[in-house]
C-alpha cells in the first residue's frame, strides 16, 4: 500500500470505524458478547451476526464511562479488526491515525502509544480526539473559523468548541448522559411497566434505536400518547403469538428526553442547549457569533428523529437575538470523525502531526505527551 493509504480506526465505546482511507469505513461492534444458549463462544465485533439467539447477549466492554479500562477486551477486539477476518492491516507499511477520549487518562495513553509501537510495530502513530477530526472535517467543507462541536455517543456527550481549529479548554462540557444511559433507563422503565426486560441489554438497544425519538414539543406528545396508545396494536389474549410483545407508549419520546433533561434520572446537569450556550459563553467574545453559526452534531445519539431540530429550536430560544443559529446534523453521523481522518491524511501537514517509531524508541513516551495534545 506504501504511503499512499492510511490506516483509521475511531475507536468508539459502542462502536469502532475502521478502514483505509481510500475504502468505506467497516463498523464493528467495540465489545465481546456471550449468549446464555452458548456459553462457550464468545462473539468478537461482527461475528455477532452468526448469533443465533439474541436474547440474553450480554457484552464485556473495553470501556467504562467513556475510558478505555479494559486491555484484555480491547486487545482481543483489535487483534480481530486487524485480522483477514475483518480488516487487515501492515502497520509496517500504513500510518495509523486513531482516536481517544478527551482528556484521557496519561496512564491510558501511554499503554496505548507503547501497544501500537510495540505490539503492533506501527511505524507512524497519530493519536487524536475524535471531535478534532469533525472540527477538521467541517472546517475543510464550510471554511470558517470557529466549530462547536457535539459529539452525543454511547457514554457522554461532549460540547466542544473550536477556535481556528484548537479546541478552547475552558469552553468544554460534558454531559453524563449518552446511549448507554437511555438503554438502561429504557430496560428500567419496561421492567417496571411490562416484563422483566433487565439482562436484555442488545435487545432494548435495538429497540431503542428502532422506535425512540426526540419530542419537539413533550406536552402535546404526552397528551398524543394519553390518547392514542402505543406503537401497535394490542395483542388480544386469545391471538396466539410466538414472541412476546413489548407495548412503548411514552416512553419512546421520553427516553430520548434525558439528553436535554438528566436531572429527570436524577443527573445535576444541563441538558444540550443549555451546555451549548454555557460552553460558548465561556469563549472569547469575537467567537461567539462564528461559534453559534457553525454548531455540528455527530455520534449515534443524534440519530434520534428530531435531535437537529430540538438542538436549533432551543439553542435559537436560548440565544441573543441577534445572532444567528445554524446547526448541522453530520451526513453520517456514526462516521464522520472517520471521514475527518481521510481528509486530514491528505493534508500536507499531516506527517508533522504523527510521531514515528523510530522517535518513539529514541525519545519514549515524552514526546508523545508533547506531540499528541489530547
Amino acid at each position: 500500500m506504501g504511503e499512499t493509504t492510511c490506516y483509521i480506526l475511531d475507536n468508539g465505546a459502542y462502536t469502532a470505524k475502521v478502514g483505509f482511507c481510500n475504502m468505506e469505513p467497516k463498523i464493528v461492534p467495540n465489545c465481546i458478547m456471550k449468549a446464555k444458549s452458548e456459553r462457550r463462544r464468545p462473539f468478537i465485533g461482527s461475528q455477532i451476526d452468526e448469533c443465533r439467539d439474541a436474547s440474553g447477549l450480554f457484552y464485556i466492554l473495553p470501556f467504562q464511562k467513556g475510558f478505555l479500562i479494559n486491555w484484555d477486551t480491547q486487545k482481543t477486539v483489535w487483534d480481530y479488526i486487524f485480522s483477514k477476518e475483518c480488516c487487515p492491516v501492515n502497520f509496517s507499511e500504513t500510518p495509523l491515525i486513531i482516536t481517544e477520549p478527551l482528556f484521557n487518562f496519561a496512564s491510558i495513553q501511554e499503554a496505548m502509544t507503547e501497544i501500537f509501537f510495540e505490539e503492533y510495530e506501527c511505524q507512524s502513530l497519530l493519536r487524536i480526539n475524535a471531535t478534532d477530526l469533525a472540527d477538521y472535517h467541517y472546517r475543510k467543507l464550510n471554511n470558517n473559523e470557529c466549530t462547536l462541536v457535539v459529539d452525543s455517543g454511547y457514554s457522554y456527550t461532549y460540547i466542544v468548541p473550536y477556535i481556528k481549529g484548537k479546541k478552547y479548554k475552558e469552553g468544554i462540557r460534558r454531559i453524563d448522559v449518552g446511549g448507554k444511559v437511555l438503554t438502561n433507563h429504557l430496560k428500567e422503565v419496561l421492567s417496571y411497566r411490562q416484563l422483566n426486560v433487565m439482562e436484555e441489554s442488545y435487545v432494548i438497544n435495538q429497540v431503542k434505536e428502532d422506535s425512540c425519538f426526540v419530542s419537539l414539543d413533550f406536552m402535546k406528545d404526552m397528551e398524543l400518547a394519553r390518547q392514542k396508545g402505543y406503537l401497535r396494536d394490542i395483542v388480544k389474549a386469545d391471538e396466539e403469538l410466538e414472541q412476546q410483545t413489548l407495548r412503548l407508549n411514552n416512553e419512546r419520546f421520553a427516553i430520548p428526553e434525558l439528553l436535554f433533561r438528566p436531572a429527570d434520572v436524577g443527573i445535576p446537569q444541563m441538558g444540550i442547549p443549555e451546555s451549548i450556550i454555557h460552553s460558548i459563553d465561556s469563549c472569547p467574545e469575537e467567537a461567539k457569533e462564528g461559534l453559534l453559526q457553525n454548531i455540528v452534531l455527530f455520534g449515534g445519539d443524534t440519530l434520534f428523529p428530531g435531535f437537529r431540530e430540538r438542538v436549533y429550536n432551543s439553542v435559537r430560544a436560548l440565544a441573543l437575538d441577534h445572532f444567528d443559529v445554524n446547526v448541522t446534523l453530520a451526513e453520517n453521523p456514526i462516521t464522520y470523525p472517520w471521514e475527518g481522518g481521510k481528509l486530514l491524511f491528505r493534508d500536507p501537514e499531516f506527517y508533522s502531526f504523527c510521531m514515528t517509531k523510530e522517535e518513539y524508541e529514541e525519545e519514549g513516551k515524552a514526546l508523545a505527551f508533547e506531540r499528541f495534545d489530547i
